[in-house]
């Protein structure tokens, strides 16, 4: 029997297989060894098919990969780290940027009303109206014709800006809402009326020269707007409305802020009925003398608060584009003056407190003072012999003067000067004040020229309203106060909600205001002040008639500046009243004939509106002597 091992080798020389014969009995497959399977080649044959198997993978490339991996793990895991902790608050301050809108909504300026509670300065709603003549619906001249009779324009001239361009063209600004709803009636096409806020002064030239005014930025410029600018300018508001992903706001997360504001004012002491009195009366003057300019200061010597406190020329607040800068600042406390003889009245207290003088000194006026080898006369040319200290007044006496001033030494005489703060500021609450000028100690008392000049006033300068503060301290019994405008900020029923403070010294005793006081009524009842008088009422004042000075120093030939300054009233002195008039022109220009009868209508009117009943001891009016200073 031959053996089956040998009967498969000599088949499989043959090219068999025993499955090929065996058909169709099963049979189990046999595995066969791995290194056969390497090292045989691949063969086809029929009805069998042999699965090439790829080849095993390095193991170095797994280890590359495998490595990979596990950077990418540890990369995203720092990165996580450095977005959830490291730059946390700075991702969500952006996030909240992204969803977070801010409103600053307009705030308007508080308004500024006078002791009456007259409006001088309030916001309003004005609109500003373009045209886009390309969308007209109807032709070029008769829109022009409709709009015309509202802008106050001709149809000619508008109809010629509409032909500038096809879009865009500003027509008119600070449209009022009344003019703006007529506007909006004609509903025409092509107009564009956009909203915005505007300051409005209501009394327009009346109170300029203290309320100033405030630009297109809504900035301040001058006067109260400018030098209150943190008062009127209330703390502005910030509201933060969160917005979706499309940007539309969203409801749920409206602030819950109230967008009120307080409706408090900011009151001033100025009472515009007075005030205008003041401006009429020195516009008078001012057309009937050809005078540059002029100011009446009105201050109540008891705190310092200023009634009126006019300057003329001026300009209007609502078009303060059509005048000049010059007019923009308040004169009466930026411009520096000498006094002339408005001052001899202080002179004479500082002189009483030094005890160098009593009311009833005499001194010897021949006319003539020769000082440092100047000649020194009197306004009127003329001496006037042995006279008094009122009567040094009453005729504005310079020789006299020097006499009184002499008798201090120059150097008590310039330290009593300091103390009244000549070479200082008022303190007004306005801004652009000037400081006044007083040489130095070593110059006024190296040269006897010096004490002798300021005597009477000149040699030395302050601003008006310098002046009226040293008048107020005769009137209140020696104390300086601090001239002021702004009472305070007041709600609508007028109840002081806040109120500043101002500062108070002593610089004259009692006892000499007092008699200096008395003596400036003779001066009005019996000297150069006569053109003052009102029938029953006392008052005192002192004329002025000074040289005006260069700005490069010595005197412009012909130019002077008249003055009066008046207390008021004697009995009870309540009241300082400052006219100054600037270059007026002619012959007879003197303080007593240009500058006091302008106190006196200011005067009449004050006593008007005050209620002030006739003075405890007035008498009719004294015959007028013509005196001049």
């Amino acid at each position: 029997m031959t053996n089956p091992k040998a009967r498969l080798q000599q088949a499989r020389k043959r090219g068999s297989s025993p499955s090929n014969r065996l058909k169709g009995k099963k049979r189990r497959p046999t595995q066969p060894s791995t290194e056969k399977i390497r090292s045989a080649k691949p063969t086809s044959t029929k009805g069998t098919r042999v699965k090439k198997q790829p080849p095993p993978l390095p193991k170095g490339r797994l280890f590359l990969v495998w490595g990979l991996l596990v950077l990418g793990m540890f990369g995203l895991g720092w990165r996580l780290y450095q977005l959830q902790i490291t730059q946390s608050a700075q991702l969500e301050k952006r996030a909240k940027q992204q969803q977070m809108m801010t409103l600053r909504p307009y705030i308007p300026r508080r308004s500024i009303i006078d002791s009456q509670g007259n409006v001088l300065a309030t916001d309003r709603i004005v609109y500003t109206l373009y045209a886009h003549p390309k969308l007209f619906s109807k032709p070029l001249p008769e829109v022009a014709q409709e709009l015309g009779p509202i802008l106050e324009q001709t149809p000619q001239g508008l109809t010629q800006l509409f032909k500038e361009r096809d879009t865009g063209i500003k027509v008119t600004d600070n449209l009022s809402e009344a003019n703006a709803t007529k506007i909006e009636d004609l509903r025409l096409d092509g107009l564009e009326l956009l909203e915005n806020y505007a300051r409005f002064y209501p009394q327009e030239q009346i109170a300029a020269d203290v309320v100033g005014y405030v630009d297109r930025d809504h900035k301040g410029q001058a006067g109260l707007e400018l030098g209150q600018k943190r008062i009127l300018e209330r703390n502005l508001l910030d509201l933060y409305i969160r917005r979706a992903g499309n940007g539309a706001i969203m409801p749920a997360f409206l602030p819950d802020a109230n967008l009120s504001f307080d409706s408090l004012q900011l009151e001033l002491t100025i009472d515009l009925r007075l005030h205008r009195a003041a401006r009429e009366a020195l516009q008078q003057q001012l057309k009937k003398y050809k005078a540059k300019r002029g100011a009446v200061i009105v201050m109540d010597a008891t705190d310092g608060s200023l009634l009126a406190l006019v300057c003329e020329p001026t300009f209007n607040p609502n078009e303060y584009y059509k005048s000049k800068v010059e007019l923009f600042k308040n004169w009466s406390v930026s411009d520096l003056y000498e006094p002339g003889s408005t001052f001899k009245p202080l002179n004479v207290a500082l002189a009483l407190d030094a005890g160098v003088i009593k009311p009833d000194t005499y001194v010897n006026d021949s006319g003539l003072a020769v000082v440092d080898g100047w000649r020194i006369y009197n306004a009127s040319k003329t001496g006037n012999g042995t006279i008094n200290i009122a009567k040094v007044l009453q005729v504005s006496s310079n020789v006299g003067m020097i006499q009184i001033m002499n008798r201090l030494s120059a150097k008590d005489y310039y330290q009593r000067l300091q103390k009244l703060g000549i070479n200082e500021k008022s303190g007004i609450d306005l801004p652009g004040e000037a400081t006044g000028n007083l040489k130095s100690e070593e110059l006024f008392t190296a040269r006897a020229i010096e004490p002798a000049v300021t005597a009477f006033g000149q040699g030395f300068s302050l601003t008006p309203i310098k002046l009226v503060q040293l008048h107020g301290a005769l009137a209140n019994g020696g104390k300086l106060v601090t001239p002021h405008v702004v009472k305070g900020l007041a709600d609508a029923q007028g109840h002081l909600h806040w109120k500043p403070d101002y500062p108070i010294r002593t610089v004259f005793s009692p006892q000499a205001s007092q008699a200096v006081v008395k003596m400036m009524e003779t001066v009005v009842t019996d000297g150069s002040g006569e053109a003052a008088q009102i029938p029953y009422y006392r008052l005192g004042g002192k004329t002025g008639t000074a040289q005006k000075a260069g700005a490069r120093g010595g005197y412009i030939p012909n130019a002077k500046i008249t003055s009066f300054v008046a207390i008021f009233p004697v009995d009870k002195p309540r009241y300082v009243v400052l006219t100054v008039v600037d270059e007026p022109q002619g012959g007879n220009t003197f303080g007593s004939t240009v500058a006091a009868p302008i106190a006196k209508s200011v005067i009449e009117a004050l006593i008007s509106l005050e209620g002030i009943p006739p003075s405890k001891g007035g008498k009719p009016l004294a015959p007028k002597k013509n005196k001049v200073d």
